[in-house]
């Protein structure tokens, strides 16, 4: 995990700053019961509500929506009064969670590996190990109308190295199951497909690699295809530089 960290740095928490002239509205809005919506309109000028409730993108969209939908207006007011003055405060300086981006955090670390970045047309001349520069959304049409890959998605690395061709995406898996395990699938069905003139890789990190009888990890040991992790890239694009 100490190496780890080099790939996957985690930002020190940001705090939501809230003016002083926004607070005092805040606390008129939610002390006034005369009117029904002002309460909701005052947080929802601000970028991170107090309570998680799906109905609140939508309220955003547009303010006539809030006088369509008078009953979702008033169970989320009342459940936001629920919670208490301070607690609403809380809720809405609450500290931006750490990213869970672990493909932006993966890219941005490739250069420290000391290889060069290149864009396509000096990517396809340069002899050596070199990786593709872009958004993963490039790095998806590059393979697909270079090397006939066919995916469906971006990806977080195009990699050459001598005559092999190399794509992958990278996932940091910190938990079993939930939202995690779905990344950790999606990264699978890009390792089995079979088109185009490429290895395929996963890179994957995290709990994934903790031996016990989960199935991720007998999964990944089942696997004919290459799984490693980040920490093992270099070295495995040395070894196909041939």
């Amino acid at each position: 995990m100490d190496k780890l960290h080099e790939v996957y740095p985690i930002a020190p928490e940001e705090e939501r700053g809230i003016p002083a002239q926004t607070k005092e509205e805040l606390k008129n809005s939610y002390y006034d019961e005369q009117d029904k919506f002002r309460l909701i309109k005052s947080l929802l000028k601000l970028k991170k509500f107090p309570v998680d409730d799906p109905y609140v993108a939508f309220l955003r969209k547009k303010d006539i929506f809030l006088k369509y939908n008078p009953q979702t207006v008033d169970r989320i007011t009342q459940r936001v009064r629920s919670i208490g003055f301070e607690a609403m405060m809380d809720g809405i300086e609450e500290p931006k969670k750490v990213s869970r981006q672990s493909g932006t955090l993966f890219r941005n670390w490739l250069p420290k590996l000391d290889y060069s970045l290149l864009p396509e047309l000096e990517f396809e001349k340069y002899k050596g190990i070199a990786f593709l520069q872009g958004s993963n959304g490039v790095l998806k049409d590059y393979v697909n109308r270079v090397l006939n890959c066919n995916v469906s998605k971006g990806l977080d690395l195009v990699a050459k190295a001598g005559a092999s061709y190399v794509i992958g995406e990278a996932k940091f898996i910190t938990d079993i199951g939930g939202g995690q395990g779905a990344q950790f699938e999606d990264t699978l069905r890009l390792l089995r497909g079979e088109e185009g003139n490429a290895t395929r890789i996963a890179i994957l990190d995290g709990v994934v690699w903790i031996k016990d009888g989960t199935k991720m990890y007998r999964t990944v040991c089942q696997l004919r295809k290459v799984a490693l992790t980040a920490l093992l890239l270099k070295d495995f694009l040395k070894s196909l530089n041939k």
